[in-house]
């Protein structure tokens, strides 16, 4: 069975809480995006995500467009995940370390996708891979990991 996802993983200087909150909040996402491609959240979406919610973003690949996500996975404080409608997820798995640092792996995972091939021919994992990555190097910029 092929693998439908990529993932990468980092340790940064904060708590998981505090980490968590900024994840839920769909206001910080543009400020934490390495990929370039969300620009904005959308106003009449929820300020604190929980199951089941529904945001919209501001996006930017190539032309600006409008994506509106539901939240499909939810651990609070460890773990939260969103699709659109094309069925993809976005998932953040927290592991706090318990000294000030939390252990951060982002997925993009297209095993739930209903054009999952498509996603493949035009290379979106291997870029968003690659922003996913970016995002990261953020993170640990915005909250430097000591120890």
């Amino acid at each position: 069975m092929v693998k439908r996802q990529v993932s990468a993983t980092r340790v940064v200087g904060v708590g998981a809480g505090e980490l968590f909150e900024m994840l839920a909040d769909p206001a910080q996402h543009p400020v934490i995006d390495g990929s370039g491609t969300v620009v904005g959240s959308r106003s009449a979406g929820p300020r604190r995500l929980g199951l089941g919610d529904r945001f919209g973003m501001e996006m930017r690949i190539g032309l600006p467009y409008k994506i509106l996500n539901t939240v499909v996975e939810f651990e609070e404080g460890t773990r939260i995940a969103w699709r659109h409608f094309f069925g993809h997820r976005w998932r953040w798995e927290l592991r706090d370390l318990g000294d000030g640092r939390t252990e951060v792996t982002e997925t993009f995972d297209w095993s739930t996708a209903k054009a999952g091939f498509l996603l493949e021919w035009v290379r979106f994992p291997a870029k968003n891979l690659h922003g996913i990555r970016a995002t990261l190097d953020r993170l640990a910029e915005r909250y430097p990991a000591r120890g």
